[in-house]
Formats: structure tokens, sequence, C-alpha cells
């Protein structure tokens, strides 16, 4: 159904509000440029998730041409993949229009708003967010920022990988301690620390393989094997790199929980 065809199964009764404002949500497409991009903008009425640019093969002017776009519409956005001779100017150009940019911490992904702090009626839920290395901490803040586009707080707690497995346990002890709904595990080489923080709690656990490592299963594909054959329950497994991803399952199950709750 088009816009036109919905608000006239309303007027005759055909359909109710609440089923109007679902279809209506399902059709909600904001059109960017010469055919540039269509922006999601119900996005998160629908699914509770923010609208993320991938800046890999666009230009500069591209992303911030649908990072405006969308922050008109939303007033918020994350750009995700950016090249790190990108990062320095897309943040100086959007700073520039007054608006709050974060950028993660060894990472390619940029968390824009209109406002800081960002406006939620609460912060829905809890996560933790382990990363095995130092090289992995980009893509666990990925994860970190579209949980907190999402209305989630983190937990985390970086360089506890099993080559030093002692460092692990107080950061993991915090996070059960402080009652994280989900917990996100990265690691490269050879991926092991998701199955062992499995092992140990009773709480989901999502792995993300990256791409750190050299020779014989290099580029993530080491890790994702290792992830992928786990012997160990409550582990679900996403593709290489893919912080944002699992951050945004983590928000996700977070905010069910929270929901419950109330």
């Amino acid at each position: 159904m088009n816009l036109r065809e919905i608000l006239l199964k309303l007027v005759h009764g055909e359909i109710t509000i609440e089923q109007a404002q679902k279809e209506i949500s399902i059709y909600s497409i904001e059109y960017v440029g010469d055919n540039l991009a269509q922006i999601d903008v119900s996005r998160d009425i629908r699914k509770g998730t923010p609208e993320v640019i991938f800046a890999e093969g666009k230009d500069q002017k591209d992303i911030i041409q649908i990072a405006l776009s969308t922050i008109d519409k939303k007033g918020i956005v994350l750009i995700s993949k950016v090249k790190q001779e990108q990062i320095s100017s897309l943040y100086s150009a959007l700073r520039k229009r007054m608006l709050f940019v974060e950028v993660g911490k060894k990472s390619s992904t940029i968390l824009v708003s209109k406002t800081f702090p960002l406006k939620f009626k609460h912060f829905k839920g809890k996560i933790g967010i382990l990363a095995a290395g130092t090289a992995d901490i980009g893509i666990a803040e990925e994860a970190r920022l579209i949980a907190k586009a999402m209305g989630c707080t983190s937990l985390t707690s970086y360089d506890v990988g099993i080559a030093g497995i002692h460092r692990l346990f107080p950061a993991l002890k915090e996070m059960v301690s402080q009652d994280v709904d989900a917990l996100v595990v990265v690691a490269g080489m050879e991926g092991a620390l998701p199955s062992v923080v499995s092992s140990v709690v009773d709480i989901p656990v999502i792995a993300v393989p990256t791409s750190t490592g050299y020779g014989f299963g290099s580029d993530g594909l080491a890790a994702l094997g290792t992830m992928l054959q786990s012997c160990t329950f409550g582990l679900a497994v996403v593709n290489i790199d893919n912080g944002i991803g699992a951050g945004a399952l983590a928000a996700t199950i977070a905010r069910r929980r929270a929901q419950n709750k109330f």
C-alpha cells in the first residue's frame, strides 16, 4: 500500500490507527539528492536502530549530504567504515554545523547527533563489550557507538585476551555484577576469547571475529572458524569486523529486557 491507500483504509475504518501507524512506518522513506540515497526514516520506530551510513565507496561530499539529511529528520546518525584519511575532515565539516560528533577510539566509526548528551526518555539496558587485543578496539567501539545510539549504556574492557587470561576475569566479574543484558566479545588471531567467556556466564554472548592476524587464517578467517566451531552454548557469531551488527543485536536484547522490567 502507498500512503494514500493507507489513509483511505483508515478513513473507511478498514484498519485501526495502530495498523495505519505500522504501515506508514514501513513505507516511510526520505530521498537524498539525485538518486543518491534513500533514508529509512522510520527504522528507529520499527526496529529501534538508527540509520547507519556505510562510508566505504562513498565520496566525502556524499557522506556529508546523507548525514545532514538524516540528522535533519532523525537527529542522529552513525557513519561506519570511514577511511582513516577522511575522519579528520569529516569531523571538522560536521562540527562546523554545530553538531555533536564522537569518533570511536581507534575506530573508523563516527556518531553524529544534534544534541549531547543524547536525549532518551531513559537509557534502555546495559551491555558489556570485551576486546581481546588493542588491535581489536576499533571494532569494539563500533559496537559501543551503535549501542549508545540505541539508548544503551556500555561497560567496556579492552586488551583482555587469552594471551594473558588473568586480565579477563576482573572485567568479566564487574560486568556480571553490573547485570549486563548481553556481552559483545571481539577477537582476532585464533578468536578463542568468546568461547572462554560464554563458558563461564549465563549471559548471551555475541562474538565478533576481526581481521587482525597474519599467516594462516589471516583476514579474520581463523577467528571466524574458531567461533563458528565453538562447543559452548549461548554464543552467536556475526561476520568478520561487524561490530555494528554485534552492537545492534546486543542493544536489541538489552532493550527488550529493559521493557520487561517496567
